[in-house]
């Protein structure tokens, strides 16, 4: 009897419990409440372990249901949205490595030998990469925005707060990727250009690079603030101050992760821009101008599946034999929607038309 009524006082205080729980929860309470009372003793003891693990599940659940809450409301911190830039003469030819971790130079001229290239990295450090390219796209967008709110020319040295930077390049601030800004500034200094492009007097001679120097600054008012100062080359940054050489780049181009589908929008970016006509190239051609290091077989496939894939932003690729000749089709991607609108409803016409002409001749 004593244990009865011990049961009976918890199933009390679990009752008050379950006042705050959903409807079909509290029915399974009562359920339990009704065998207690209708059941003999050692059932009664069978069913209190059953009533303590239903307990335990309803606590469980209102924990979840607070967890799920707190996550629903928290803040999101977005990146900054300032307009990033490429440089127009450099988006045309292979000046870097689709790969992090290359070593072999860089070694292109064009068809009629006017535009010679020749990239090679310091011992001990690998190639500037598409991906250290990064930090170039946000420099130029600073000097792009000086450029439409100042008539006056920028320095060749730009300041930046690091945490602003790594922010603009949507990454965290963090120690690896702070140490990893570093490697990336070092390889855009030690890499070493020779070419004609923006050089046909060889003003510049082999040595310079994409940066002249970089370095960190801490602010007076705060030590835990470091600023960092980049400093173009006069190459670059002749590049980056000659009229319409920078062109405005989609800030989703950071969140691709392969060199190669970086360097199809870089691509689609120069020569499609906001055409709606289409732009091809063979594969051959895309060789070619990546630059890149891997057998053409290799690249080829390489090259197919990303085409395959279509998910550069703003452009659409299509893969396309033609006269015994494979070439990749880059399209802007509204008007490429728009086209296939049209071709579709070009099919619904064409079926319209011979469903009238069947009418006609029964």
């Amino acid at each position: 009897m004593r244990k009865f009524l011990s049961i009976i006082f918890k199933w009390i205080g679990k009752i008050g419990e379950s006042l705050e729980t959903p409807d079909h929860q509290k029915n399974s309470v009562e359920e339990e409440k009704n065998l207690i009372l209708n059941e003999s003793p050692q059932q009664n003891i069978e069913i209190e372990e059953k009533v303590i693990d239903e307990s335990l599940l309803l606590k469980t659940r209102k924990n979840q249901d607070k967890t799920i809450k707190n996550t629903e409301t928290t803040e999101i911190v977005s990146y900054p949205r300032d307009p990033i830039r490429d440089v127009i003469d450099l988006m045309e030819f292979p000046f870097l490595a689709l790969s992090k971790d290359r070593i072999n130079p860089i070694i292109y001229e064009s068809s009629d030998k006017t535009k010679k290239i020749v990239i090679s990295g310091h011992r001990g450090h690998f190639l500037a990469s598409i991906y250290d390219w990064d930090i170039i796209l946000v420099v130029a967008g600073k000097i792009q925005k000086f450029f439409n709110i100042s008539s006056d020319v920028p320095s060749r040295k730009i300041i930046i707060p690091r945490h602003e930077l790594l922010r603009a390049l949507h990454k965290q601030d963090g120690k690896k990727e702070r140490k990893d800004l570093e490697k990336s500034l070092a390889r855009l200094q030690l890499t070493g250009i020779d070419t004609t492009v923006n050089n046909k007097n060889y003003k510049y001679r082999s040595g310079f690079g994409f940066v002249e120097n970089w370095g960190y600054l801490e602010r007076k008012n705060n030590r835990e603030k470091m600023i960092i100062s980049i400093t173009l080359s006069e190459w670059l940054y002749e590049l980056c101050c000659s009229q319409g050489a920078l062109l405005k780049t989609d800030h989703s181009y950071f969140e691709l992760s392969s060199g190669l589908k970086r360097f199809l929008y870089r691509t689609a970016r120069k020569h499609v821009g906001n055409q709606k006509e289409s732009w091809e190239f063979t594969i051959e051609k895309l060789y070619e101008k990546s630059g890149s290091e891997s057998e053409f077989k290799v690249f080829k496939n390489k090259l197919k599946q990303a085409v395959l894939d279509n998910d550069i932003p703003d452009y659409s690729m299509k893969w396309i034999e033609r006269n015994g000749k494979i070439l990749v089709a880059f399209r802007d991607a509204p008007s490429q929607k728009i086209a296939e609108l049209i071709e579709d409803f070009k099919d619904d016409e064409q079926v319209v038309i011979d469903v009238s002409k069947n009418e006609k001749l029964h």
